[in-house]
């Protein structure tokens, strides 16, 4: 009698929170290159100097119909103007992490793992995204409380002549250099060349990646040295107004993400069922790309901030773009 023999079931991958699936790509390696030489790429041509000036004053200018220079007048205007300047700012390098967050969202599938409809991408988008709003907001929106209360003593005011080190730039430098810190560790992670840092709280609060990742990127209003950001800075730490602080704050935070959140809905709404269908062929690719995306903005992070900065002031040598 002949015995037949089961091969052994294929194992699940092991996915530990949203970030970090389990579907490990081949050439993992490959994704480590690619990301670093785009983040370091990113910190040689980046200008921001066209970002600020070129691309910022003319948002600002072209949707409230003034000189993003002139000085905030009113609540008001001071509220308009933080979220329109949010909106400029959604074009600064530092939001591939905003990137990296929204990207395991546009391609899930359904609970039984088939494709979803148009309607069902959209819901399946959503709610996670108010989850990294909330996270976002709390952050944000405490910092413009303490704006408002401490003043024009932070940091952000105390500046000092070119070529010396201001509270302003070590401040940003520290703020960032942590975050690009995080920004690698998690790309290492999705990639399984690292624990997952949310691991053991996704376990029991599956929203809690998103959530901390709303935290991170409200937090980049605490080093962002943005010119419009410190212009909407000053008002309100100068106005001594915790809830217009809070709400000013929030509303740069929110304008930051609006243009990429758009973005994805749409892709989810148009191009979702492809897009479901390439994922799924192979899902390691979701993997890339998330890890990708961590790691470029956490090397961006880390050598445009911790690096490039020394050689701005000619501590070492850096190599950067005529024009940066």
């Amino acid at each position: 009698m002949t015995q037949i023999v089961r091969k052994p079931e294929r194992a699940e991958p092991a996915r530990s929170s949203l970030f970090v699936s389990g579907d490990v790509p081949r050439r993992r390696w490959l994704v480590i290159a690619v990301g670093a030489l785009i983040g370091f790429a990113l910190t040689v041509i980046w200008s921001a100097e066209f970002v600020d000036r070129t691309i910022g004053d003319n948002v600002v200018g072209t949707l409230l119909e003034e000189d993003a220079g002139t000085r905030i007048s009113g609540i008001g205007a001071g509220i308009a103007f933080a979220f329109v300047s949010g909106l400029a700012g959604t074009f600064t390098a530092c939001n591939a992490a905003a990137f990296g967050a929204l990207a395991p969202l546009v391609g899930r599938r359904g609970a039984a793992g088939g494709p979803v409809g148009a309607a069902g991408r959209v819901r399946a988008m959503l709610r996670p995204l108010a989850w990294l709003a909330a996270g976002m907001l709390a952050v944000s929106a405490t910092y413009g409380v303490v704006v408002a209360l401490v003043g024009t003593s932070m940091p952000q005011f105390q500046t000092s002549g070119p070529g010396t080190w201001s509270p302003r730039l070590v401040q940003a430098m520290i703020v960032y250099g942590i975050i690009g810190a995080l920004m690698l560790w998690q790309g290492l992670a999705a990639l399984n060349l690292a624990p997952d840092p949310l691991a053991r709280l996704a376990a029991r609060h599956p929203n809690a990646p998103m959530l901390l990742m709303g935290a991170v990127i409200g937090a980049f209003l605490i080093g962002r040295p943005f010119a419009l950001f410190r212009q909407m800075f000053r008002d309100a730490a100068e106005s001594g107004n915790v809830l217009y602080g809070a709400a000013a704050f929030s509303l740069q935070s929110l304008g930051n993400i609006a243009v990429m959140t758009l973005l994805f809905l749409a892709v989810a709404l148009l191009g979702g069922r492809r897009l479901q269908g390439w994922l799924a062929a192979r899902p390691s690719r979701a993997t890339a790309i998330v890890a990708g995306a961590f790691l470029i903005a956490g090397v961006f992070l880390i050598m445009y901030w911790d690096v490039r900065i020394l050689a701005r002031r000619d501590v070492i040598w850096y190599p950067m773009a005529p024009w940066a």
